[in-house]
């Protein structure tokens, strides 16, 4: 597999993350690939075949050539279909809030098509970046799709922006109370807020983060055992250690690491 990231202009910083491209040659036996909630939204492009997506029950929906797929707060389970040609905007975890276009808690764990989200605009974007020649063509199109709907964005909220902030700087260690002494915020405005900006609430989105932060770890081979693991990451015990991981992940920490999980290094947070 091929992944590369590249950086947004100075625009669109403070609300993209990066841009990101995978491409890969058809499988002969494709296997099942576990994508792991990272609290940041995507708009996804299938240049290449289009992936398979599993849902509840063992079932599979075949994904849309190009949509937005909401927050995640459970392992996302996809299995490409053919050759794998991927280019994709990854949102900071508030950052799709200035182009949605419906509630971002409807589009929970759900791939939404460009087309419902922005109409014609949304299908001309889609067919441009699948047509365009390189990804440097792909990245100046949707850049200049993006600010121009900025035009009618929506105020950042402040006080979301700096909680974020300290989420990521705290690896998402803060309890919520904690997060809402610092911010000066009740908690009940607080989890309004996130949800209304970032479709999680501030407990979500702080668990989401530190189990991106340990994974980053455990690939990284950095730790001892996996209880120094749990107990570093502020894990209140190895049961609670093993519950949230599995929430997110799909497997125990001990079943994960002896995975080979292909796709779920590529998201790790930087």
């Amino acid at each position: 597999m091929n992944y590369q990231t590249f950086e947004p202009t100075n625009d669109l910083t403070t609300l993209v993350k990066c841009y990101w491209t995978l491409e890969s040659l058809k499988e002969e036996t494709p296997e099942k690939q576990t994508i792991v909630p990272d609290g940041c939204m995507e708009m996804i492009f299938h240049y290449g075949d289009l992936y398979k997506q599993y849902i509840e029950n063992g079932n599979s929906i075949i994904q849309p050539k190009c949509f937005v797929i909401g927050q995640l707060t459970r392992p996302l389970e996809i299995e490409p279909t053919g050759e794998t040609g991927i280019f994709s905007v990854r949102f900071h975890p508030n950052g799709f809030l200035s182009f949605a276009t419906i509630p971002i808690k409807e589009m929970e764990n759900t791939a939404v098509p460009l087309e419902k989200l922005f109409g014609k605009d949304g299908q001309e974007i889609g067919q441009n970046i699948l047509t365009a020649n390189s990804t440097l063509d792909r990245i100046k199109l949707i850049e200049t799709f993006l600010v121009n709907r900025l035009t009618d964005t929506k105020t950042i909220d402040r006080i979301v922006k700096s909680t974020v902030e300290t989420i990521l700087t705290a690896n998402g260690q803060l309890s919520v109370d904690e997060l809402s002494k610092e911010t000066n915020v009740n908690r009940r405005q607080l989890e309004r807020k996130f949800s209304l900006a970032i479709g999680l609430s501030p407990k979500q989105l702080s668990k989401t983060i530190r189990l991106q932060a340990t994974l980053k770890i455990l690939l990284n081979k950095k730790f001892t055992s996996l209880t120094a693991l749990a107990y570093e990451n502020q894990y209140y015990d190895q049961a609670h250690f093993i519950k949230d991981f599995k929430e997110f992940t799909g497997f125990t920490p001990k079943e994960f690491y002896g995975n080979s999980l292909k796709m779920t290094s590529f998201f790790i947070a930087d």
